[in-house]
């Protein structure tokens, strides 16, 4: 855990300053007709916010402890991140990541092995639901950034 505790601290310090360093115009091109870069940061902050529920949920309800997907097109599309001045997105993506490193930083290891229902007969642990938050952060973070090392 200390490993992915450092990585998302390091993150959220260096995120905003990478991102600070695009115009607005430059963050709202949508890439091959999908999303724009200011919508995959939002939808950042929308696993973040579902994610931070999760981890502290997977504790203290019963086991296994079923994980409902989010359709995270109409979240997106909902939240109208395209349409939001990047500083807040930012802003918003920063607040909640700080929170979720909060949140991490205190699962008590022997909660880290409660299991997670994933639906379709597969599961995983706490602790592997969390080292896949951190992997999916960095596999859009290197859409947005184009870089795998910020």
């Amino acid at each position: 855990m200390r490993d992915i505790n450092e990585r998302l601290n390091y993150l959220i310090q260096t995120v905003p300053a990478k991102a600070g360093q695009y115009s607005e115009q430059e963050f709202s091109v949508r890439l091959d007709g999908r999303w724009s870069k200011k919508e995959i940061l939002g939808h950042l902050c929308d696993s973040a916010s579902n994610n931070c529920h999760r981890f502290i949920r997977i504790q203290f309800e019963k086991q296994p402890f079923v994980i409902v997907p989010y359709n995270q097109n109409n979240w997106v599309l909902i939240q109208d991140y395209q349409g939001m001045p990047l500083i807040e997105i930012i802003s918003l993506w920063t607040v909640l990541n700080r929170h979720i490193l909060r949140v991490i930083a205190r699962i008590p290891e022997e909660k880290l092995g409660y299991v997670c229902d994933l639906g379709d007969n597969e599961s995983c642990t706490l602790l592997e639901w969390v080292q896949d938050y951190l992997r999916h952060l960095e596999h859009h973070l290197k859409q947005i950034f184009g870089t795998p090392e910020l």
